[in-house]
């Protein structure tokens, strides 16, 4: 973002972005002009629009904008790789405060599990998590599938299996089906990953998928107005905004999660003045009524996690998702 210019020798540009800024810092003045109100702040949504990522950024932002003076926010959708795109996009770049990003989790540290990339997941600037949005199964009005019971029956039957569509390898969408495949054994699932839950739920309600996995917010819209149906979903207890939909376990299913946790980063080395700003603006809109009325509005079931707490968070499941990598890599799930 901006023109490029040459760099001192031995110096790296984010090091570089580093010093100038904390430079700028010392003055309150200059760093007024500096943060944010100098351009806008662009926050990459590294998924299509329209999915549950999209959806955070466009509600959250608004109240964040109002804490910050001078502040203007801009989404840039970046899909690409389940993610993988967008995030590195962001984590190589100047950590100036002016270039954020939407995480998923457990995407974030599972992605790095089966494939190279151009990001460490610990090292990001972790702000705050929004949501913990609970991972359903879906399917269209007209399928035959009534209950969960009805979709192993006919994943345990049919011969060429049951195909189903996720936002990608090692999403948390895609790891609920292969948990449930565990659970349930001698069933046979077909994967079909997408860039996001849009583009695969299209596919769904056109026939063209027997199931859909995706999370409960995304598809909260289409339960609502009838496009859609959800056979269960994965939380610990019902959710609030669809008490007809039962758990899985509740479904016969013996699982009591399964879900994803999305959120807002920035790349390392994020200047401590501008990460503590940005997390306390995130700590006050996640706690104002307000907000949290037009969140449950638009379904989003908000959890509320910043900082390092939030870092911790996310990275506290790596190892096991390690462990499951070992004994089933979901590559070839």
């Amino acid at each position: 973002m901006g023109e490029k210019h040459p760099l001192p020798a031995g110096m790296t540009r984010r090091a570089l972005g580093a010093a100038t800024l904390g430079t700028a810092l010392a003055s309150p003045a200059l760093a007024q002009r500096a943060w944010p109100a100098e351009r806008p702040i662009e926050v990459v949504v590294p998924f299509t629009p329209g999915g549950g990522s999209d959806l955070i950024a466009r509600a959250t932002l608004p109240y964040v904008q109002k804490l910050l003076p001078g502040s203007n926010f801009i989404i840039s959708n970046r899909p690409g790789a389940s993610g993988q795109t967008g995030n590195e996009f962001v984590f190589n770049a100047r950590p100036d405060g002016y270039l954020l990003t939407v995480v998923t989790s457990p995407t974030l540290v599972t992605i790095p599990i089966e494939r190279p990339t151009r990001y460490r997941a610990g090292e990001f600037s972790f702000i705050a998590n929004v949501v913990d949005d609970p991972g359903g199964i879906w399917v269209r009005p007209a399928s035959p599938y009534r209950s969960m019971a009805d979709l192993v029956d006919a994943a345990r039957t049919r011969p060429e299996g049951l195909s189903y569509g996720t936002t990608g390898v090692g999403s948390d969408d895609h790891l609920l089906v292969l948990d449930i495949a565990q659970k349930a054994p001698g069933t046979r699932f077909v994967h079909v990953p997408f860039n996001s839950s849009s583009p695969m739920q299209t596919a769904l309600l056109g026939g063209h998928l027997d199931f859909g996995s995706y999370n409960m917010s995304e598809g909260y819209e289409g339960l609502t107005d009838g496009r859609s149906r959800c056979l269960a979903q994965a939380g610990a207890a019902r959710w609030h905004k669809a008490p007809g939909v039962p758990t899985l376990q509740e479904a016969g299913v013996a699982l009591s999660g399964g879900g994803a946790q999305r959120g807002i980063c920035g790349p390392p080395g994020l200047p401590a003045e501008i990460h503590g700003r940005l997390v306390e603006a995130f700590r006050t809109v996640l706690a104002d009524p307000a907000f949290l009325t037009e969140a449950d509005r638009l379904g989003m079931p908000i959890r509320s996690i910043v900082g390092d707490e939030y870092r911790a968070f996310t990275l506290g499941r790596e190892a096991e998702f390690r462990k499951l990598w070992q004994e089933k890599p979901w590559r070839e799930g």
